[in-house]
């Protein structure tokens, strides 16, 4: 289904007022219900992260990260098991994995005789148990896995949607018979930057000549299709550009 610019301003529009939580999701797959949800995730998800991108600076600063972690000592000091860090970071509206890693680092560095190293601190995202102090440890956990839009189980996630609708490309293109060469391929052939696939012999599609195709774990909106032109579009153009080749986007939500 091909999403229009006004379904989308009105979907994104709709999410302003909500928060991060898959309760919202479920009211929003109600309220749109024409939308996949996969598509509905892809906007949620996209439209939370440009908010947190402008948002991001106040709550690293040292009175907001001090207050932040005063709180967390305060609230776990009263109920260990409660979810603190989560209702924290809910409350004052900032993804609960990016509130965890906050506390954590501030944790480290007041218990451990030197500061943490950012490898450090993203293997015990991935894995609480290795956070030195149970309650935290849980805390930790409780924003990671309840975090729709950030963190380690997010990332995992998007990775693996992306893998499998690469094999799905992949295994569409075969069963057409249409002759490609893949990233693997390419890179051997001495290319930095190449699309998942690229099209020996172009094909049509709606009328327009398709030499190369790219997949993408989320939802093509038009401040995402600026960067990646930027960040890779442009560097396949001037790649392949005795080819003249064109570009076919193809997000997760397709059927």
């Amino acid at each position: 289904m091909i999403l229009t610019k006004a379904q989308y301003d009105e979907i994104a529009q709709c999410l302003v007022s909500v928060p991060p939580t898959r309760q919202s999701l479920r009211k929003l797959k109600q309220r749109f219900p024409s939308q996949s949800q996969a598509t509905l995730l892809s906007i949620f998800s996209q439209e939370y992260q440009k908010h947190i991108k402008r948002t991001h600076a106040k709550h690293h600063t040292s009175e907001a990260i001090e207050s932040y972690y005063q709180r967390y000592l305060n609230g776990v000091g009263k109920n260990g098991a409660a979810p603190v860090l989560l209702e924290l970071a809910n409350e004052v509206d900032y993804a609960p994995s990016l509130m965890a890693r906050i506390i954590l680092e501030r944790f480290l560095q007041e218990h451990e005789e030197t500061p943490p190293s950012k490898s450090v601190i993203n293997s015990m995202l991935r894995d609480p148990s290795q956070i030195p102090d149970g309650v935290l440890a849980n805390q930790v956990y409780q924003c990671v896995v309840n975090d729709c839009c950030y963190g380690p189980l997010v990332d995992c996630i998007k990775h693996a949607i992306g893998h499998e609708h690469e094999v799905l490309l992949r295994d569409l293109l075969l069963e057409k018979n249409l002759s490609f060469l893949d990233e693997d391929q390419l890179r051997a052939k001495g290319y930095d930057k190449t699309p998942d696939f690229i099209l020996q012999v172009p094909v049509a599609v709606e009328g327009h000549i398709i030499h190369w195709i790219e997949s993408k774990a989320s939802f093509g909106d038009e401040c995402s299709h600026h960067a990646y032109l930027h960040d890779q579009f442009w560097s396949y153009w001037n790649s392949f550009l005795t080819c003249r080749m064109g570009t076919i986007i193809v997000p997760t939500s397709w059927s």
